[in-house]
């Protein structure tokens, strides 16, 4: 996708440094059941922070709280130093894009991307013109006056995203606009959603459960768990610090391997790790295909030996899973040179990576 100059458009002419936004110890319940416990969150401005969770995690709640659909039960919601936690979603100068498109099927196109501008009474002229400068950062430029019904699903997202741009928000919101998406469309409109907002400097806050998207496009992510957040940081401080037995699993692929830990290091098939986590004795560990090497069955390096179950492509690297001879399920990431075949008989030996650890309730593999 070609860009606009700053010079050709309004919009990034216009582009502003972003807002700081914060959530101050909101609460948020429904009937007997409380989704959110007292959730702290604050938002550099200009900042692409990404909510990150299972189903139920309270990640959209939280969302919708930001945006004023839903008012919490405790707590303050902050932009620029102001409570708004009582202002009305229209007065809060957000723009909003949600999973569905929710395009108006008897307007075109650049009709649809103006609506918000009309409704703020600005005249039909400046509205279409506007609206052009915003199709066209999204990519769109050529198909104003087509009806929605014309579009492929990604171009109609693209069209949803340039009507939440196009009255320069203070604040972004974006609810899971992408899980409806192929794969490929989904990666593309995932990073020209990223190359915009940076050109624009609009403070953003994206909704998902999918950890590649949020890895990809993130300036620091929020994990949550049972309406609690469980780790804030950039998406390298998560991937290679989880704070919790719960961020290692949900981000990232880990294998679960048996250990036995003793102070600030756990012992795993013979080799003392440096370890983060509660337990000590028998533990389960969290390890990272990348921090696992296969080696031949013969090679004094081998730490364990196993035989492969499967092997996948991923074009600069290949993914192996080894069942090892007590059982373990363990998952190598290593040169795509390498082709081992199901059934072959390997070895894997472990990098001195720090890992985490929780204490072991259940059989390993």
């Amino acid at each position: 996708m070609s860009l606009p100059r700053t010079a050709d458009n309004i919009l990034l002419a216009d582009a502003r440094s972003g807002t700081r936004v914060q959530l101050d110890q909101i609460v948020k319940s429904y009937g007997p059941q409380t989704v959110l416990h007292g959730i702290d969150l604050d938002i550099a401005p200009g900042e692409f922070l990404s909510l990150l969770g299972p189903s139920g995690c309270g990640k959209t709640t939280a969302l919708r709280v930001l945006a004023g659909l839903e008012h919490a039960d405790a707590g303050s919601v902050l932009f620029g130093g102001r409570d708004v936690s009582r202002v009305p979603t229209n007065r809060r100068d957000i723009g909003m894009v949600f999973q569905a498109y929710s395009l108006f099927p008897h307007l075109r196109v650049r009709e649809n991307t103006a609506f918000g501008l009309r409704r703020r009474r600005m005249n039909r002229t400046d509205a279409l013109n506007r609206a052009q400068d915003a199709l066209a950062l999204v990519g769109l430029s050529d198909l104003g006056d087509r009806f929605p019904h014309q579009l492929s699903g990604g171009q109609q997202q693209r069209v949803a995203l340039a009507r939440a741009l196009v009255t320069e928000p203070q604040v972004m919101l974006l609810d899971e606009p992408l899980s409806a998406l192929d794969a490929k469309v989904r990666v593309q409109l995932r990073d020209e959603i990223r190359r915009i907002q940076l050109r624009l400097g609009t403070t953003t806050v994206f909704v998902t459960h999918d950890q590649e998207e949020a890895l990809a496009v993130s300036d620091r992510i929020a994990v949550m768990n049972a309406g609690r957040i469980e780790q804030i940081g950039t998406p390298e401080e998560l991937y290679q610090r989880p704070a919790s037995a719960f961020v290692a699993a949900f981000v990232g692929l880990s294998s679960l391997i048996s250990g036995v830990a003793a102070g600030d290091t756990v012992r795993v098939w013979g080799r003392a790790l440096p370890r983060r986590g509660d337990g000590e004795g028998h533990v389960e560990v969290f390890v990272r295909p990348e921090n696992v090497r296969l080696t031949s069955a013969e090679d004094e390096d081998a730490a364990a030996r196993g035989t492969v179950e499967e092997s996948t492509f991923l074009g600069s690297a290949r993914r192996t899973l080894v069942r090892t001879e007590t059982g373990e399920l363990v998952w190598v990431q290593h040169p795509a040179r390498l082709r081992p075949s199901y059934g072959d008989l390997v070895g894997v030996a472990l990098e001195a990576e720090p890992v985490i650890v929780r204490p072991a309730t259940s059989a390993v593999g």
